[in-house]
């Protein structure tokens, strides 16, 4: 006789088992193996595609446009191993920027009062997060797709339509060389070097035991809210660095310019190893994986795959790196 389930009991099982495998997802992360192979097969097919992907020039060039991503993943990257998410990272990046080129307007003596308001524009943009979401215990997911618009929105208003420009001394020195390497690899270097001494901070430590367990680090005398707050806060500084990087290379303000890149960093922070979940993770695998996922997109483009596949192949990206992270955690658990 064939037993009878509740209908019931039938929604409540297929609750727990979506409820477990959203878990599974968020607590996926790659392997640092699996980040390296990646990285190491990105390298290889631009190579395979780019017959001058080693030269001095193509270098420079390439360099120069990972750099604006890989700072925008450092900065997601502070608030997911944290516990949460931005989804207004693009929108800021893009704030600081216009507001930064309004203020340079291509002046030599205001480049430096210019980058400092890029800056200053990215942190008050993490604060309006940071506060929402400490503040009044809102989900970073709703509150930062929220604000998204606000920070677009503010950017239109500062410069309705692309314009402007930065001084001349900012774009040459960012397709330069030092020593007979790009300007963008030495600013790639510095960026990790940058992670290194953020590491060693107590608020990066207390970052890291937030994501990994609130009430814990609640129990432990942590101040919870103050340091989302303060995540969010460097997650909006390291855009607003971003967003200088951005102007550097592009010589002009664009009011959407930056709008793409919040998926992108989702899927560079994915890519590098970090769980969504919070707590695991490290600012070198978002920078790898920034790398990794702007060398793919480079691939495409020398391929001759047409722009309007872009977005798709971004988002199988962050797909096949949560099942290959999923199926190594399974793998793992399965040989314990």
């Amino acid at each position: 006789m064939t037993d009878i389930v509740p209908a019931g009991r039938g929604r409540a099982a297929g609750q727990d088992r979506l409820a477990g495998l959203v878990a599974a997802v968020r607590q996926a992360r790659m392997s640092t193996w699996m980040v390296v192979a990646l990285l190491v097969v990105a390298v290889a097919a631009n190579a395979s595609v780019q017959s001058n992907f080693f030269t001095p020039y193509a270098m420079t060039s390439t360099t120069a446009t990972l750099v604006p991503l890989v700072l925008v993943a450092l900065a997601q990257a502070v608030v997911v191993i944290g516990g949460g998410i931005d989804l207004s990272i693009g929108a800021s990046v893009t704030v600081a920027s216009v507001t930064a080129v309004v203020v340079m307007d291509g002046r030599e003596d205001r480049l430096l009062v210019g980058a400092l308001v890029a800056i200053a524009v990215g942190a008050a943009c993490g604060l309006v997060n940071g506060l929402i979401i400490a503040l009044l215990r809102l989900q970073p997911i709703i509150v930062t797709f929220a604000t998204s618009s606000v920070f677009a929105g503010a950017a239109l208003l500062v410069l309705p339509t692309p314009g402007g420009s930065v001084p001349a001394t900012i774009t040459r020195g960012y397709r330069d060389t030092l020593l007979g390497v790009p300007a963008g690899a030495w600013l790639l270097l510095a960026t990790l070097a940058l992670w290194f001494l953020l590491s060693r901070t107590r608020l990066v430590r207390h970052v890291y035991a937030v994501g990994g367990d609130p009430v814990a680090s609640y129990a432990s005398l942590i101040p919870v809210a103050r340091v989302q707050v303060l995540s969010y806060v460097l997650c909006g500084a390291l855009g607003g660095v971003a967003a200088v990087a951005l102007l550097a290379n592009s010589g002009s303000g664009d009011p959407f310019v930056g709008l793409g890149m919040t998926l992108d960093s989702v899927a560079a922070v994915v890519i590098g190893g970090i769980a969504l979940s919070g707590g695991r993770g490290s600012g070198v695998g978002a920078v790898a994986g920034a790398i990794t996922l702007a060398l793919i997109e480079n691939s495409i483009f020398f391929a001759d795959v047409p722009t309007n596949y872009r977005p798709l192949v971004s988002g199988v990206v962050i797909i096949a790196a949560l099942a290959l992270s999923a199926f190594t955690m399974t793998d793992r658990r399965r040989r314990r």
